[in-house]
This record gives structure tokens, sequence and C-alpha cells, in this order.
């Protein structure tokens, strides 16, 4: 790509800044209530996602009325799920999510076309059509990040907490006093298991039981740890076992898991590094010492 193609491709993004700017402003200028807030009336939270923070005023006013019309249950259930597991419930609603969906399964082909045309790409229509369906799995591709992100940053987590649980426990607390107390001193602020916690003693302080608001922690994150350890101490109440002693054996057990997942992760990397090594580094051996052996053998 020459000097010409790039100041045009500059001019290009700079003009769709632009237009980009002004719309939003004349959006700005009368929002509505139906447009930018939520069924309930609550405007949503500032997504920690640019995108979404950039789409959001378009999605207001062009596609969110739209996706109300998406009756699907099934298909909405499955969105709920999404964002409930991926800890989005406060940036986004099942509406908004499929007016994303919808508003950048438009904009990322009309975005293609436009590079297309101005930069004689040479892409074809159909093939324009097919990257464009990329933007709308944009949203769903989002939410499984951040879900895996909050999987892994509870499996990290899990046994310390655990650990924590089961000493505050022994010193006289009870259960949910201790998880108060170590959600007070935990001094990361980005811990999704801490997070979680907070969201149980919100629950139980606003009338919820202990079991729901447990179960309840269980079906944000969906993970088969977080499942077994509430089942774990649900049972351990409803029975009298020693929450003490549950907490140190399910200590051990989550620090197990950990071990067995770290081993089957570098099993798996011994492997995928079988491709490169096959198809880069040794043909490179070989070419270093047999090189010098075919040139010798093609001199003489």
């Amino acid at each position: 790509m020459g000097s010409t193609e790039l100041l045009l491709f500059g001019g290009l993004i700079l003009a769709g800044i632009s237009v980009y700017l002004f719309v939003s402003s004349l959006l700005a200028g009368q929002p509505g209530e139906s447009q930018l807030s939520w069924a309930s009336g609550n405007e949503p939270v500032k997504s920690k996602n640019a995108i979404i923070n950039l789409c959001r005023p378009m999605v207001h006013q062009f596609t969110l009325q739209h996706a109300a019309r998406v009756k699907s249950e099934k298909y909405r259930k499955k969105i709920r799920l999404l964002i409930k597991t991926s800890g989005l419930g406060s940036e986004l609603n099942e509406d908004e999510f499929i007016g994303l969906q919808l508003f950048l399964g438009f904009a990322f082909p009309v975005f293609l076309y436009i590079m297309n045309f101005s930069l004689s790409l040479g892409l074809d229509t159909p093939l324009i059509i097919g990257l464009g369906g990329f933007g709308f799995f944009m949203p769903q591709m989002h939410c499984k990040a951040m879900k895996k992100a909050r999987e892994l940053s509870v499996r990290q987590d899990m046994p310390f907490f655990i650990d924590l649980l089961a000493l505050s426990v022994e010193a006289g607390l009870d259960f949910f006093g201790a998880i108060q107390k170590i959600v007070d001193k935990v001094a990361d602020k980005d811990s999704v298991l801490a997070e979680e916690f907070k969201i149980v003693l919100k629950d139980i302080k606003i009338g919820s039981s202990k079991t729901e608001a447990l179960k309840e922690m269980a079906a944000r994150l969906d993970m088969t740890e977080i499942t077994s350890f509430v089942a774990v101490l649900i049972d351990a109440e409803a029975s009298g076992t020693s929450i003490s002693q549950v907490l140190k054996d399910q200590s051990v057990q989550m620090r197990l898991e950990r071990f067995l997942r770290a081993e089957k992760a570098g099993a798996r990397a011994s492997q995928l590094i079988l491709l490169p090594l096959m198809m880069f580094i040794l043909p490179a051996v070989f070419i270093m010492v047999f090189g010098p052996v075919f040139l010798k053998m093609q001199g003489k």
C-alpha cells in the first residue's frame, strides 16, 4: 500500500469519525426516555468495552425498537444466560444485546464495502457479506470472552478464599460473617469472587434466604467448581456438619483440580508445539546440518 492509498484510507477514517460524531451530537440533543433507558427506567452502566460505548447511541436510536420485536423466548433465554454468566448484567440487557447484534451485523459489512470500493481491495460482494456476519456475532464473542476471564479469576482465587473462610469459621465467626470479613479486607478490587460474595451478602440483606443467594451465585458463575461448592455448603448446613471441615476439604479438592488442569494444559502445549517444530524448526536444522554436505558434493 503506497502513500496515496494510506492518505486515502486515513481520510476515510477521519470522515467516518466526523460523520459519527455529528450524528451522535444530533441524537444526544433529543435522547428520549425509551431510547436511552432500560425497560426499568434506569440508565445502563458505562461498558468497559469501547465498541459497545461507541455503538450504544446508534443502537438506542435505530435498532433497539427492532430488537423488541424478536419474540423468540428460547433465543432470549440464551442471551439472558450469556449476559448473566459473563457478569455484564449491569451493562447490557437482552434488548440492547440484540440491538447491538442488528447494528453491527449491518454496519460491519457497510464499512467493509466502503473500504473495498475506496481502496480497490477487490473483495467480492458475497465475501463482504460473509465477513460482515462477523459483526453480528461480536457481542456474543465479547460475552464469552468475559465469561472465560471471570472463570480464570475465580479458579485462581477460590482456594485462597476457602482457606480464609475456614480460618475465620474456626476463629468463631459464622459462615456469612466470615464472608463479610474477607470481602472487607480484600485488596484486589478486580476480584470476581469477592464481587460475587458481595452480591450474595447484598441479596441476603434485602430478604433472600442464604440458600437462594448461594444458588444464585452458582447460576451467575456457571462453573462446576462453584456449583459443587455451593451444593456441599447447603448440604452441610442442612445436616449440621461442621462448616470448617467442609471448607478445608473443598480447599484441598480445589487445589487438586487446579493442579490437574495445569498438568493437562502442559500436556496439550507440548502437543501443540509439535506442529511449528515440524514445519519451521526441523527444516531449518536439516538445512544447516546437511546444506554444507550437499554443497560439497555438488562441488565435486
